[in-house]
């Protein structure tokens, strides 16, 4: 397989379209998947997604749209996975081309429910995907500000080092730097976290707590982050680097965070659902953190942060209380 081949992206959200941005920025035909033909047809007659950054335009001509899931793989070299976690198996659950001999990269920045399992290892585990084809793109990097071509980093982990160098020459451009790696587990764990922690930070946020509180729960998110992955995947890593810190960072503070934005809400008094409902838009860290949770019953890990917001989420318990038995244990 010549790496990156045919790129498809595989999801109609806003990630999908600032990823498509990223890989068309070099003038290159791309193949893009969204579930609903109607979406397509918009597209097509609009030059932009009709319902995600609607302000990037693209050429269409360089764009073979798909609705068949099928169809797209099987014209494609490499697949890019960009749909919420809870959304991917009823999208794999249509296939029935094989796909073990394309490179994979997920964009899904989520665990798979039920399984309990990062993306990579679904795909490995379910799809016969061999480690060496599995890759993970992460970083401080979202959505809204690709839009806006606001300077951005991304990090490409895989196992073939020159494969993911390969894929990350592809997005690289005046307002997207890359690195690569090889911790696909640690930063896929990594990007499920950040999101539970950015529901914390937006708790916080709406119960008024201020910036000098923020700034130590994002110094114990680190060493909790640390901790788990520790635990989990243990090799040499270092948390400061942007694809961990970097992404908790920018997504506990970031008006654009959606799971910061659903932590506000719920932190001002909203219900979980209706929190939900007004969104419209997924907060990937809501399932993350149930997720996190029974992972964590295997492995013991002391994670305060993540046992706090699921209590409020899925416990009911008030988000008050909840938040400062937090302040009493912080240092």
């Amino acid at each position: 397989m010549k790496l990156p081949g045919k790129i498809a992206i595989i999801g109609g959200g806003s990630w999908a379209t600032a990823i498509a941005k990223m890989v068309m920025g070099k003038d290159q035909e791309i193949n893009w998947y969204m579930r609903r033909e109607d979406r397509i047809e918009e597209f097509k007659r609009w030059g932009h997604n009709p319902a995600y950054l609607t302000s990037v335009r693209f050429n269409t001509k360089k764009i073979n749209f798909y609705s068949s899931i099928n169809d797209v793989v099987k014209n494609s070299d490499t697949l890019i996975f960009a749909t919420p976690s809870p959304y991917l198996k009823s999208h794999l659950k249509k296939l029935r081309t094989k796909i073990k001999d394309k490179f994979i990269v997920t964009a899904i920045k989520g665990i798979v429910p039920d399984e309990n399992l990062i993306v990579s290892d679904y795909f490995t585990s379910y799809y016969s995907v061999p480690a060496e084809n599995m890759a993970v793109m992460a970083g401080p990097c979202h959505a809204e500000e690709v839009a806006l071509e606001r300077l951005s980093y991304l990090t490409i982990a895989c196992p073939d080092t020159d494969k993911a160098q390969l894929f990350a020459r592809r997005l690289t451009c005046h307002y997207i730097k890359t690195s690569i790696c090889k911790d696909v587990a640690g930063i896929e764990y990594a990007s499920v976290l950040k999101n539970v922690y950015a529901i914390a930070a937006g708790i916080c946020s709406g119960l008024k707590y201020g910036d000098n509180f923020q700034a130590v729960l994002m110094s114990n998110a680190i060493q909790e982050m640390q901790r788990f992955l520790d635990s989990v995947h243990p090799i040499d890593r270092q948390v400061n680097d942007s694809v961990y810190l970097g992404d908790l960072l920018v997504t506990s503070y970031s008006n654009f965070s959606r799971n910061r934005a659903f932590g506000t809400m719920v932190g001002k008094g909203y219900s979980v659902k209706s929190a939900q409902i007004e969104m419209e838009m997924i907060a990937e860290g809501y399932y993350g953190t149930k997720c996190i949770k029974e992972l964590n019953s295997h492995y013991h890990v002391n994670m305060p942060i993540v046992d706090a917001v699921y209590n409020i989420l899925y416990e009911r318990i008030s988000p008050r209380i909840e938040v400062k038995l937090l302040t009493d244990s912080f240092r």
